[in-house]
């Protein structure tokens, strides 16, 4: 994530309300050209007086910030001293105070007056409230602070400037948006689907001298929630934020003065476009049910999946292929009517027109094929779902490509779907597709084999090929913590509870497996007694 906010990027802006927006900070606008480049979290001020190119903004300094919080410490202090001296004058107390609207004299249409009149961002209209009103000078330092902050969050206009990560965009979209385009994720499902399912990113380390650890993995993804689980495993992975493209710039620039005196006439070759989809390590594959896939929040990190940035690292880690491209290619349309191969002679007979729409359907449908050959080769390190769809018949055809100890974790907001996937891969359905099919093979002739089909009629997945299914659900309760009203908040929404299913796949034995430890003899224990004295038996006598 960068450091500093960079042009056409989501932001986070939050407001002195407690109020966040998600805005897109594109240039020659009136707030994001003076935002952009300046570090985050800091809190801008916007200047009432417009200026010849607009309104102006103000950062505003940390000890202005905080400079409520420390006059009410120091007026604390004068109060208690106050309230201890040996006059005995008493502590100020808020029980005479009866704040309603007469204790203010200003009206709403003198306020009104002052918003157009006043030219201090604000503070104007704060310092007059301030002076109309009628009980100020009775209320205590911690109500007045209040106050005064109350009426500062209404008429100062002020906003932070924050990165936007998924944390933050799955309860933005929880608490603000429609909370069923992503399933009802919370914070904490997003974080226990990610550990669940092992997603990591070890490095561009490749491990040379263990070649069995493999630093960069391929996981197979099902997303119905926008894209807001890709965005959480590329997050994880390292691959959802785009490169610093000051440092792109710094190099760029440094190989241009080397190359300075290395110029000739002839013109420098243009860079090659990296190829989409071409990455072989630390992959997200997506499987879809619909022409393209649904992952339209991915904007929000710098890449539309219809109109994809070329130098986003998910132009190549991110690929996408159909249900129907994965269990049978040869019924799909792309891949089932491959263009012809054409000679050099053949493409410059042809006219310009026709040549690009060659080119757009070769290449399309070389990246189909890549994709669905990698994949159907199997080999995943994990496999990721968050969908309505019938856990089932997913496990049913992705189980089979995991790899040896790789990890399943299945999102369901409702626990109905995922208890019947408990009860297919349960030990009691486990016991009885093993000695079934230890049957079939004692009932075969000698030389046939095995016929499964009866088998997998009463199994419909295989039990022997995930252990050990558990099932997990969490959930992140808001406290509040004071003295003597420690407990939890009650006003919480409410909407699905969310429940996860978590699996690891073996590999089962092709042949029974016996093994037996080695025996070895226990050693003696050599036993010492010390002899008894005439003495002692006297004495126990």
């Amino acid at each position: 994530m960068h450091s500093s906010i960079r042009p056409n990027q989501f932001a986070v802006i939050q407001l002195p309300s407690d109020q966040t927006r998600i805005v897109k900070l594109v240039p020659n606008t009136f707030a994001a050209n003076q935002v952009i480049g300046r570090p985050f979290f800091l809190t801008f001020e916007i200047l009432d007086a417009p200026q010849s190119d607009g309104y102006q903004l103000r950062v505003v300094p940390a000890e202005e910030l905080h400079a409520e919080h420390l006059i009410e410490e120091a007026e604390a202090d004068g109060e208690g001293e106050e309230g201890d001296s040996g006059a005995g004058t008493p502590m100020r107390t808020n029980r005479t105070i009866v704040d309603d609207a007469s204790t203010q004299k200003l009206t709403t249409q003198e306020i009104e007056e002052l918003k157009k009149e006043a030219s201090g961002a604000g503070k104007d209209i704060v310092a007059k409230i301030l002076e109309s009103h009628a009980n100020l000078d009775k209320k205590t330092a911690f109500s007045l602070a209040k106050y005064t902050l109350r009426k500062r969050k209404k008429y100062i206009r002020r906003f932070t400037v924050l990165p936007l990560d998924v944390s933050f965009l799955a309860n933005y979209f929880l608490d603000q948006r429609d909370a069923q385009r992503t399933m009802e994720l919370r914070d904490e499902h997003v974080g226990l689907l990610g550990c669940l399912g092992n997603v990591h990113h070890g490095g561009e380390s490749t491990l040379d001298a263990i070649p069995t650890i493999k630093p960069n993995g391929r996981y197979f993804v099902v997303d119905e929630t926008g894209g807001l689980v890709v965005a959480a495993m590329a997050e994880r992975m390292g691959i959802l934020y785009p490169e610093n493209e000051d440092e792109e710039l710094e190099s760029t620039d440094g190989a241009q003065e080397e190359n300075t005196e290395k110029k000739s006439t002839t013109s420098t070759p243009r860079r090659k476009r990296p190829r989409p989809m071409s990455a072989s390590g630390n992959t997200i594959t997506v499987i879809h049910a619909y022409s393209q896939p649904n992952l339209s929040l991915l904007k929000y990190f710098g890449y539309d999946i219809n109109t994809p940035d070329e130098s986003h690292p998910l132009h190549t880690h991110l690929k996408t292929m159909s249900w129907l491209q994965l269990v049978d290619p040869s019924a799909d349309p792309i891949l089932s009517n491959e263009p012809p191969a054409l000679s050099a002679e053949e493409l410059a007979e042809l006219k310009a027109s026709k040549r690009t729409a060659y080119y757009f359907k070769r290449n399309r449908w070389e990246k189909f094929r890549a994709v669905t050959d990698e994949a159907r080769a199997g080999g995943f390190d994990g496999l990721i779902a968050a969908t309505l769809l019938e856990p089932a018949g997913i496990l049913k055809h992705a189980v089979p490509l995991l790899s040896g100890s790789a990890a399943v974790a299945i999102y369901s907001p409702t626990i109905e779907p995922l208890t019947e996937l408990m009860d297919l891969y349960s030990t009691a359905r486990r016991t009885a597709f093993i000695n079934r099919k230890r049957d079939l093979e004692v009932q075969k002739a000698p030389g046939e084999t095995v016929n499964l089909a009866p088998l997998f009629e009463e199994f419909p997945l295989d039990p022997t090929r995930l252990l050990p299914p558990t099932l997990h659900t969490t959930r992140v309760r808001v406290w509040q913590v004071l003295p003597g009203r420690t407990h939890p908040l009650m006003t919480g929404r409410g909407g699905a509870e969310g429940y996860l299913f978590h699996g690891v796949h073996v590999i089962p034995a092709e042949a029974s497996i016996q093994a037996a430890g080695t025996f070895r003899k226990k050693r003696k224990v050599e036993t010492t007694s010390t002899p008894v004295s005439d003495r002692d038996v006297e004495m126990t006598s």
